[in-house]
Protein backbone atom coordinates (compact mmCIF):
# COMPACT_ATOMS: atom_id res chain seq x y z
CA UNK A 1 0.00 0.00 0.00
CA UNK A 2 1.34 3.43 -0.92
CA UNK A 3 2.07 6.02 1.76
CA UNK A 4 -0.50 8.35 0.15
CA UNK A 5 -3.29 5.79 0.33
CA UNK A 6 -2.26 4.80 3.84
CA UNK A 7 -2.51 8.45 4.90
CA UNK A 8 -6.05 8.80 3.52
CA UNK A 9 -7.17 5.54 5.11
CA UNK A 10 -5.97 6.76 8.51
CA UNK A 11 -7.80 10.09 8.32
CA UNK A 12 -11.29 10.45 9.85
CA UNK A 13 -13.95 10.03 7.19
CA UNK A 14 -15.64 13.38 7.52
CA UNK A 15 -19.19 13.77 6.24
CA UNK A 16 -21.72 16.60 6.28
CA UNK A 17 -24.87 16.06 8.25
CA UNK A 18 -28.36 16.74 6.94
CA UNK A 19 -31.80 17.91 8.07
CA UNK A 20 -34.45 15.17 8.25
CA UNK A 21 -37.87 16.83 8.14
CA UNK A 22 -40.73 14.48 9.09
CA UNK A 23 -44.34 15.64 8.75
CA UNK A 24 -47.79 14.08 8.96
CA UNK A 25 -51.31 14.91 10.01
CA UNK A 26 -51.79 14.54 13.76
CA UNK A 27 -52.17 10.88 14.67
CA UNK A 28 -50.38 9.45 11.63
CA UNK A 29 -47.26 8.61 13.62
CA UNK A 30 -44.52 11.17 12.96
CA UNK A 31 -43.72 11.80 16.62
CA UNK A 32 -43.40 8.16 17.69
CA UNK A 33 -41.35 7.34 14.58
CA UNK A 34 -39.11 10.38 15.13
CA UNK A 35 -38.44 9.62 18.79
CA UNK A 36 -37.53 6.01 18.04
CA UNK A 37 -35.22 7.00 15.19
CA UNK A 38 -33.35 9.47 17.43
CA UNK A 39 -33.09 6.89 20.23
CA UNK A 40 -31.56 4.35 17.84
CA UNK A 41 -28.97 6.63 16.16
CA UNK A 42 -26.22 8.43 18.05
CA UNK A 43 -25.50 10.93 15.25
CA UNK A 44 -29.14 12.06 15.02
CA UNK A 45 -30.64 14.64 17.38
CA UNK A 46 -34.00 16.39 17.62
CA UNK A 47 -33.90 20.08 16.79
CA UNK A 48 -34.31 22.58 19.63
CA UNK A 49 -36.58 25.56 18.98
CA UNK A 50 -36.55 29.03 20.47
CA UNK A 51 -39.86 30.04 22.03
CA UNK A 52 -41.41 33.04 23.71
CA UNK A 53 -43.59 30.91 26.00
CA UNK A 54 -42.52 30.49 29.63
CA UNK A 55 -40.72 27.32 30.67
CA UNK A 56 -42.95 24.67 32.24
CA UNK A 57 -41.96 22.81 35.42
CA UNK A 58 -39.05 20.50 34.70
CA UNK A 59 -38.06 22.18 31.42
CA UNK A 60 -34.56 23.59 31.02
CA UNK A 61 -33.14 26.30 28.77
CA UNK A 62 -31.19 24.78 25.83
CA UNK A 63 -32.57 21.30 26.58
CA UNK A 64 -36.29 21.40 25.70
CA UNK A 65 -36.21 24.92 24.19
CA UNK A 66 -34.24 28.12 24.00
CA UNK A 67 -36.51 30.30 26.16
CA UNK A 68 -36.34 33.92 24.97
CA UNK A 69 -38.34 37.11 25.48
CA UNK A 70 -40.57 38.54 22.77
CA UNK A 71 -38.01 41.30 22.21
CA UNK A 72 -35.19 38.78 21.82
CA UNK A 73 -37.30 36.78 19.37
CA UNK A 74 -38.03 39.94 17.35
CA UNK A 75 -34.32 40.76 17.21
CA UNK A 76 -33.38 37.23 16.14
CA UNK A 77 -36.05 37.26 13.42
CA UNK A 78 -34.92 40.68 12.24
CA UNK A 79 -31.34 39.44 11.89
CA UNK A 80 -32.50 36.44 9.84
CA UNK A 81 -31.39 33.94 12.48
CA UNK A 82 -34.25 31.47 12.03
CA UNK A 83 -34.53 28.62 9.54
CA UNK A 84 -38.28 28.79 10.19
CA UNK A 85 -40.68 30.36 12.68
CA UNK A 86 -44.40 30.49 13.38
CA UNK A 87 -47.06 31.76 15.79
CA UNK A 88 -48.58 28.90 17.80
CA UNK A 89 -51.22 29.44 20.50
CA UNK A 90 -50.24 33.07 21.21
CA UNK A 91 -46.54 32.29 21.43
CA UNK A 92 -43.81 32.16 18.79
CA UNK A 93 -41.53 29.27 17.98
CA UNK A 94 -38.51 29.27 15.68
CA UNK A 95 -35.51 27.14 14.76
CA UNK A 96 -32.21 29.01 15.28
CA UNK A 97 -29.98 28.58 12.25
CA UNK A 98 -26.51 28.77 13.85
CA UNK A 99 -26.56 25.64 16.10
CA UNK A 100 -28.24 23.57 13.39
CA UNK A 101 -25.69 24.46 10.72
CA UNK A 102 -22.83 23.96 13.19
CA UNK A 103 -24.13 20.43 13.83
CA UNK A 104 -24.19 19.69 10.09
CA UNK A 105 -20.59 20.89 9.73
CA UNK A 106 -19.62 18.42 12.46
CA UNK A 107 -21.27 15.54 10.62
CA UNK A 108 -24.32 15.41 12.89
CA UNK A 109 -27.85 15.02 11.55
CA UNK A 110 -30.83 16.97 12.88
CA UNK A 111 -34.41 15.67 12.89
CA UNK A 112 -37.46 17.93 12.79
CA UNK A 113 -40.89 16.69 13.87
CA UNK A 114 -42.62 19.52 12.03
CA UNK A 115 -45.69 20.61 10.09
CA UNK A 116 -45.59 21.15 6.34
CA UNK A 117 -45.32 24.96 6.58
CA UNK A 118 -42.24 24.73 8.77
CA UNK A 119 -40.72 22.01 6.60
CA UNK A 120 -41.22 24.20 3.53
CA UNK A 121 -39.54 27.19 5.20
CA UNK A 122 -36.53 25.09 6.20
CA UNK A 123 -36.22 23.47 2.78
CA UNK A 124 -36.44 26.90 1.12
CA UNK A 125 -33.59 28.13 3.35
CA UNK A 126 -31.43 24.97 3.21
CA UNK A 127 -32.48 22.99 0.15
CA UNK A 128 -29.26 20.99 -0.31
CA UNK A 129 -29.23 19.93 3.34
CA UNK A 130 -32.94 19.03 3.62
CA UNK A 131 -34.65 15.66 3.21
CA UNK A 132 -38.43 15.67 3.60
CA UNK A 133 -40.50 12.62 4.61
CA UNK A 134 -44.30 12.64 4.80
CA UNK A 135 -46.21 10.01 6.79
CA UNK A 136 -49.73 9.12 5.61
CA UNK A 137 -52.38 7.21 7.57
CA UNK A 138 -53.79 4.07 5.88
CA UNK A 139 -57.27 5.64 5.92
CA UNK A 140 -59.10 8.59 7.42
CA UNK A 141 -61.16 6.18 9.52
CA UNK A 142 -57.97 4.73 11.00
CA UNK A 143 -56.60 8.22 11.64
CA UNK A 144 -59.77 9.07 13.55
CA UNK A 145 -59.57 5.82 15.53
CA UNK A 146 -55.96 6.53 16.56
CA UNK A 147 -56.73 10.08 17.68
CA UNK A 148 -59.63 8.95 19.84
CA UNK A 149 -57.75 5.89 21.14
CA UNK A 150 -54.78 7.85 22.45
CA UNK A 151 -57.18 9.96 24.59
CA UNK A 152 -54.87 12.98 24.75
CA UNK A 153 -57.34 15.61 23.51
CA UNK A 154 -60.94 16.66 23.94
CA UNK A 155 -63.52 15.77 21.28
CA UNK A 156 -63.57 19.33 19.82
CA UNK A 157 -59.76 19.30 19.54
CA UNK A 158 -59.79 15.91 17.82
CA UNK A 159 -62.48 17.08 15.40
CA UNK A 160 -60.32 20.11 14.59
CA UNK A 161 -57.31 17.89 13.93
CA UNK A 162 -59.35 15.72 11.58
CA UNK A 163 -60.63 18.77 9.70
CA UNK A 164 -57.07 20.02 9.19
CA UNK A 165 -55.83 16.59 8.10
CA UNK A 166 -57.06 16.96 4.51
CA UNK A 167 -55.23 20.27 4.07
CA UNK A 168 -52.04 18.73 5.51
CA UNK A 169 -52.25 15.57 3.38
CA UNK A 170 -52.72 17.74 0.28
CA UNK A 171 -49.08 18.90 0.69
CA UNK A 172 -47.60 15.42 0.14
CA UNK A 173 -46.18 16.48 -3.25
CA UNK A 174 -43.67 18.78 -1.53
CA UNK A 175 -41.86 15.80 0.01
CA UNK A 176 -38.96 13.62 -1.18
CA UNK A 177 -40.42 10.46 0.37
CA UNK A 178 -44.00 9.48 1.21
CA UNK A 179 -44.81 6.50 3.46
CA UNK A 180 -48.07 4.93 4.63
CA UNK A 181 -47.98 4.08 8.34
CA UNK A 182 -50.19 1.01 8.23
CA UNK A 183 -47.86 -1.14 10.32
CA UNK A 184 -45.69 0.76 12.80
CA UNK A 185 -42.63 -1.52 12.68
CA UNK A 186 -42.62 -1.59 8.88
CA UNK A 187 -43.03 2.20 8.71
CA UNK A 188 -40.14 2.58 11.15
CA UNK A 189 -37.97 0.27 9.05
CA UNK A 190 -38.76 2.37 5.96
CA UNK A 191 -37.87 5.63 7.74
CA UNK A 192 -34.64 4.08 9.04
CA UNK A 193 -33.71 2.88 5.51
CA UNK A 194 -34.27 6.40 4.18
CA UNK A 195 -32.08 7.83 6.93
CA UNK A 196 -29.27 5.36 6.29
CA UNK A 197 -29.35 5.90 2.53
CA UNK A 198 -29.32 9.70 2.83
CA UNK A 199 -26.30 9.51 5.13
CA UNK A 200 -24.40 7.80 2.29
CA UNK A 201 -25.19 10.38 -0.38
CA UNK A 202 -22.04 11.20 -2.36
CA UNK A 203 -22.37 14.95 -1.87
CA UNK A 204 -22.30 14.46 1.92
CA UNK A 205 -19.08 12.43 1.93
CA UNK A 206 -16.30 15.01 1.96
CA UNK A 207 -13.67 12.31 2.52
CA UNK A 208 -14.34 10.45 -0.74
CA UNK A 209 -12.59 12.75 -3.22
CA UNK A 210 -9.18 12.71 -1.47
CA UNK A 211 -9.57 8.98 -0.85
CA UNK A 212 -10.16 8.38 -4.57
CA UNK A 213 -7.15 10.55 -5.39
CA UNK A 214 -5.10 8.32 -3.13
CA UNK A 215 -6.44 5.18 -4.79
CA UNK A 216 -5.64 6.50 -8.25
CA UNK A 217 -2.13 7.54 -7.18
CA UNK A 218 -1.38 4.12 -5.79
CA UNK A 219 1.11 2.10 -7.82
CA UNK A 220 0.23 -1.56 -8.18
CA UNK A 221 3.17 -3.86 -8.78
Amino acid sequence: MSSELSKYLQQPRKRRGFLLLISSPSGAGKTSLSRRLVADHADLALSISATTRPARPGEEHEREYYFVSSQEFDEMEGRGEFLEWANVHEHRYGTPKTPVMAALDLGKDVLFDIDWQGAKQIADNAREDSVRVFILPPSMAELSRRLYARAQDSVPVIEGRLRRANDEIAQWGLYDYVLVNEDYDRAYADVAHIYHAERLRRDRQGWVAPFVDGLMAEKVV
